[in-house]
């Protein structure tokens, strides 16, 4: 079986390389730096592209292609550090909508997302404790929102966001909020490149997403869906860092020799190979997962989301240390990709709840056979 990206694909990424390279270059540096929560100009050429529409349905206004086209821009984006909300907007928000809304609502919020007008958020965190349907505080009730959610990444940058909660009698439940008068508290992450916030609701009017009690039930689909999306954008950030690592050491000379050549940097340098391109392997099984449907995605969303969390750590950090003394200096990257690297491990519920679902999942598979 191929799990190689088509001729189509492949052109998708060298476009999406181009884009970013001219548009995205130094952007994450400007956003931490100033007071933007993200570029607006690098998002409205995202939007010009097509880019939040990708497998939005070209009768709401996307393209319609597949997730495996998303994966490509996913990866090129994390490669980049493009401080927007895409992964929000685009892996989260409107993976709920094509999974669980109506048809008024695909009407109502999917134009307008493919068309970069509207930014979309999905608040299922309270705090540090571990989601669950058991955990839940957040009540929906007689078409009210109330509770409390964070962090939620760019839920402060947001229009709407898609929120678990539970009715009065407790069945788990998606909805749809406006974040209009909302009160969104602005939280400090290693990362503000990519913004958080505490989303505080009070009585705010919300619309049910899918049916009542299949919340909990969505919420994982959804997470699946973004995991395998994520991966992909920390693959590309791997792959920058080895990148740039071995081009320093490449160019490097002590004792009239490349650095590159002492085992000491050769050896980290084949271990980040090593597991980027373990990663490499996750993210595609799980492209073709997602793509197809296959009742393997949550083992391959799992598998995916490890492999992803554990490279672009290595290599984050093995990139500083190969850089030496120079690679904890404010004025190089290497500290940007860092703090991406920690930012996503710590997204959609951290690595090591991830851990525990594929472990999980991979019993109940093996159970199942």
């Amino acid at each position: 079986m191929n799990f190689d990206f088509s001729e189509e694909q492949n052109l998708l990424r060298e476009q999406a390389r181009r884009f970013l390279a001219d548009s995205a270059e130094g952007k994450a540096r400007e956003i931490l730096e100033g007071e933007a929560p993200f570029d607006r100009d690098l998002w409205r050429g995202m939007a010009e592209l097509g880019w939040m529409g990708t497998v939005i349905p070209e009768e709401f206004g996307g393209i319609g292609l597949s997730h495996e086209d998303l994966c490509v821009l996913a990866e090129e984006i994390g490669r980049s550090l493009a401080p927007t909300p895409f992964s929000s907007s685009v892996y989260l928000a409107t993976e709920a909508i094509l999974l669980a809304g109506s048809g008024d609502q695909r009407v109502d919020y999917l134009p307008r997302l493919s068309a970069g007008e509207a930014i979309g958020c999905f608040a299922f965190a309270e705090g540090i404790k571990k989601p669950s349907p058991d955990t839940i505080t957040a009540t929906f009730a007689d078409g009210k929102l109330s509770g409390v959610k964070h962090p939620v990444a760019d839920g402060d940058v947001a229009d709407f966001a898609v929120v678990l909660a539970k009715t009065p009698d407790g069945a788990p439940v998606l909805v749809l909020a406006s974040l209009e008068g909302v009160n969104a508290e602005v939280m400090e992450t290693v990362d503000p490149s990519r913004s958080h916030a505490k989303l505080t609701f009070d009585g705010t009017s919300a619309a049910l997403l899918g049916s009542t009690g299949e919340g909990w039930t969505l919420t994982e689909r959804v997470l699946d869906h973004a995991a395998i999306l994520m991966a992909f954008e920390q693959l590309g950030g791997a792959q920058q860092c080895l990148e740039l690592a071995t081009d320093y050491a490449k160019n490097r000379f002590a004792f009239g020799r490349p650095i590159g050549s002492f085992q000491a940097i050769k050896h980290k340098l084949a271990d980040v190979y090593i597991a980027t391109e373990l990663a490499r392997s996750h993210a595609y099984y799980g492209a073709w997962a997602l793509t197809s449907d296959a009742p393997d995605l949550p083992v391959a969303a799992a598998a995916a989301r490890v492999a992803g969390s554990r490279a672009y750590y290595l290599a984050s950090s093995e990139n500083i240390q190969t850089h030496g003394g120079m690679g904890f200096t404010w004025e190089l990257d290497c500290h940007l990709y860092y703090r991406r690297a920690k930012l996503l491990n710590l997204a959609l519920g951290g690595e090591r709840r991830w851990k525990e679902k594929l472990i999980a999942r991979l019993e109940t598979r093996n159970v199942a056979a």
